[in-house]
This record gives structure tokens, C-alpha cells and sequence, in this order.
């Protein structure tokens, strides 16, 4: 008599098996599309909540100078040339704060962090018009939402849509500490840079300076700088824009000065 039913072969299996699981990736990376597709939607106030958290412990550091004021200006000229949708309902800012740490970085909220000491690094006015255009870039791109990882993103999209505050409140108590610290992706970090360049050559017309100063990094790959803690490595996104700068065939011409106030040293602002 013939079995009518016989025994699922291996292979059988294993197709069964290989289909379950492409299926479940497929649900997977959809998931996380939504996820990067609401994070967008999500309106720019939040991240400026979440920024009131961080934010305060920085500006106890800062201290007001001519070089601050002179950010101030180096910003708002930038902030000229953004697109029309990276100005609404925005509110940049930055903080200069006196001391020899070599960095900078962008907070949620839209605060740009500039420390004296990364100035001190700087040969011209393009290098750090540059720096603050990366910067801008992260808020462009939501790289903040994006770095808290998908799942506590999701929940912090629910708590929003769904209106529940005390939701929001927790996550965001939840994450403060690590916004602050953010570690972006090489492919954030590259998309800020791109970003930053064309800020650039929209402010001066030509691309000079997107390079200079991760050039000098990668030659002096034994400076203590906090930047490269927190950045990608100087060489490969120096490569990385040169390629952008003559695929695009943007023009080189002439540096502008880094402006005397920046130059100047007042040590009467050195954090202790």
C-alpha cells in the first residue's frame, strides 16, 4: 500500500526553513524602513526637548567673548544658505567654550558645540566654516533620533504620535545621557561631510578649505585630539571629499582669514 504522506525530506526542509527565514529579514528590514521613515516625521521640537536635557550642562561652560560673537556671525551666514526645509521651525545656536579640548560637536536641539582648543587647529576661515557645515548636517539628516537605535526610536515615534507624555518623558530621561555622546555611522559621518561641502561651496562659490584641516589630522596622526575619538578617521574622508570635489568639478580659489578674534588667545576664558 502507498503511504499517501510521506516523510518531509531534508531539502524539503530546508527550503521550508530558508523561506521562514527570508521572510523574517523581509519583515525585518521593513520594520526598520518605517522606523527611519517616521523618525523624519517627527517633528523638530521634539529633538529640541530632548536637547533641554543635555544641552544646560554645556552651556555652564561656556562663556561669553568676542570669539563667541564672532561664531555667532560665521553661523548665521551659513544658516543663509540652507535649504529652505532645514529652516523651519529651527533654532541654531552655538556655544564656544574656552577650553583646549579639540572638538566639536552637534547636540540635539540644534546646538552646534565649538571648544577653543579645535579653533586653535584651524588656518582658515573655510576649515571651520566647513566644520560647522558637517555639524549642520547631522541636524539635517536627524542623525541624533537615528543614534539612539531603532528600538528605543520607535518607542520615542509612539509616545509622540500617540500624545503620551509621560511615555516621552521616560525615554527621553532614558537617552539624555548618551545624545551627548553620540557615536554616528561612517555613512552619517560621510553624508554629514557632503552636506557640509555644499554648504561651503554655496557660501564661498569654490571648495577651498573642505580638506585642509583633515589633511593636517592625518599628517599628524599622533595629535591628542578629541575629534578623532569621535569622528571618523581623517584620512578616508579627505579622500572621500576630494573625490566629491572633482566629480562635482567644484572650483579652488583662495582661503579667507580666519578672523583675528579667533586667532587671539583670552586667557582670562581658560576653563581651570
Amino acid at each position: 500500500m502507498t503511504d499517501r504522506n510521506p516523510p518531509t525530506s531534508n531539502k524539503q526542509l530546508l527550503i521550508i526553513l530558508g523561506i521562514f527565514l527570508a521572510l523574517g529579514c523581509l519583515l525585518l528590514w521593513g520594520t526598520l524602513k518605517l522606523v527611519d521613515g517616521l523618525i523624519l516625521l517627527i517633528p523638530p521640537s521634539v529633538e529640541q526637548q530632548l536637547g533641554a536635557l543635555v544641552v544646560p550642562a554645556y552651556e555652564r561652560l561656556a562663556a561669553h567673548s568676542p570669539a563667541q560673537d564672532t561664531l555667532d556671525r560665521l553661523l548665521e551666514r551659513l544658516e543663509t544658505k540652507l535649504p529652505k526645509e532645514q529652516k523651519i521651525d529651527r533654532n541654531y545656536r552655538l556655544l564656544y567654550i574656552p577650553d583646549d579640548t579639540a572638538n566639536a560637536l552637534a547636540l540635539p536641539g540644534d546646538t552646534i558645540i565649538v571648544y577653543r582648543g579645535l579653533i586653535q587647529q584651524l588656518e582658515s576661515e573655510n576649515e571651520l566654516m566647513m566644520i560647522l557645515g558637517h555639524e549642520l548636517g547631522h541636524f539635517a539628516n536627524r542623525d541624533h533620533l537615528r543614534a539612539i537605535g531603532r528600538g528605543l526610536a520607535l518607542q520615542l515615534v509612539v509616545a509622540v504620535f500617540v500624545g503620551d507624555t509621560g511615555g516621552f518623558a521616560n525615554i527621553a530621561a532614558a537617552i539624555a545621557s548618551d545624545l551627548s555622546k553620540a557615536q554616528f555611522s561612517r555613512n552619517q559621518e560621510s553624508q554629514a561631510d557632503e552636506f557640509g561641502l555644499k554648504l561651503l561651496v554655496s557660501h564661498y562659490g569654490h571648495a577651498a578649505g573642505a580638506t585642509d584641516f583633515f589633511q593636517r589630522l592625518a599628517r599628524e596622526n599622533n595629535l591628542d585630539i578629541a575629534l578623532l575619538a569621535t569622528h571618523p578617521a581623517p584620512g578616508d574622508r579627505t579622500v572621500t571629499l576630494k573625490q566629491t570635489i572633482a566629480q562635482r568639478r567644484y572650483p579652488i580659489r583662495d582661503l579667507s582669514p580666519l578672523p583675528a578674534t579667533l586667532k587671539a588667545i583670552d586667557k582670562s576664558l581658560l576653563l581651570k
